[in-house]
């Protein structure tokens, strides 16, 4: 009886790694996250950069504002603020007081109003539905410019110059086409089921809309509400058109008026309030920045 011999398999030695001239390769997982965190690190520095660069020229005097580079003033002093606040007719506290009631009634006529023209798109069936949803996803191609002059003319018939309403009463009549569609996509990934539990608890559509759209789209309303504070917050165009009084000015005219035709521009106080002027955009984006990622991410945007 033969015994079958056995032979150990021999194992090929690994082959070494190609040498790519040009580049070399990162193989290991902790190197990889370090040069993907410094690159990002590295883009957020150049972004911010002009950001932190006005904030350390607001400290300097008037006349080093574009001496150096840095962000950190040699000569720390606060005359930039004191000057820029009390500058011009009226205070800097009353274009922020306008802009504040801009910018809060036309944050709430659209959420209220786009939240509704959303539902009835997304939930509801009337006739030519889709006809006038196309129409109004065209109107997203409409530049703004081409429409300005027949609005000013309507405003100015309906005796609305140098009030706020030209800046306010459109917002409540879901004329923002963007965050319509934006809702529409948010409330078709809600469940119908949803809807048709409530319908048999005895709701109606107001009260499909009241109980359940609402609770479960605080995400996009949210993210409706961001967009539209800083839209409005940062609106230049709009205000000069329609408010040309000096005690109904806004803080980006109010910004304008440091800026001199003869050459005599007040930089320091200029950057000195643009730096205040920031501060209630970074305050409202903090506070609703949970509900604008989740927005963004669960609307079909993504």
């Amino acid at each position: 009886m033969s015994r079958a011999t056995y032979t150990p398999a021999t194992r090929t030695p690994p082959r070494a790694p190609r040498l790519r001239f040009g580049r070399t390769p990162v193989r290991s997982p902790l190197g990889r996250a370090v040069v993907r965190h410094a690159m990002l690190l590295t883009v957020i520095a150049i972004m911010l950069y002009p950001l932190f660069w006005m904030v350390g020229a607001s400290f300097r005097p008037n006349n080093e504002v574009f001496t150096t580079l840095g962000i950190w003033p040699s000569n720390f002093t606060l005359d930039n603020y004191t000057e820029g606040w009390t500058s011009g007719q009226f205070s800097f506290s009353r274009y922020f007081l306008n802009s504040l009631v801009i910018t809060g009634l036309s944050v709430v006529g659209n959420v209220v109003a786009c939240m509704l023209a959303a539902y009835a798109f997304a939930r509801l069936d009337f006739p030519f539905k889709r006809v006038l949803f196309a129409i109004m996803l065209g109107t997203l191609l409409l530049p703004y410019h081409v429409t300005l002059v027949p609005q000013y003319i309507m405003f100015s018939e309906l005796q609305w110059i140098n009030t706020i309403l030209p800046l306010v009463i459109p917002k409540f009549l879901a004329t923002d086409a963007f965050f319509i569609f934006l809702m529409v996509q948010f409330i078709r990934v809600l469940p119908r089921e949803m809807d048709d539990a409530a319908r048999i608890d005895g709701c109606g559509y107001w009260g499909i809309f009241r109980r359940i759209i609402v609770p479960l789209s605080l995400p996009a309303m949210g993210t409706v509400a961001m967009f539209t504070f800083i839209f409005t917050w940062n609106d230049f165009l709009g205000p000069l058109l329609y408010l040309s009084r000096p005690d109904m000015w806004t803080v980006a005219q109010g910004l304008n008026n440091f800026v001199d035709a003869t050459g005599q521009s007040a930089f320091g106080p200029l950057l000195a309030m643009a730096t205040l002027s920031i501060a209630p955009i970074v305050g409202f984006f903090l506070v609703t920045q949970r509900l604008l990622v989740e927005g963004i991410a669960t609307s079909g945007l993504k």
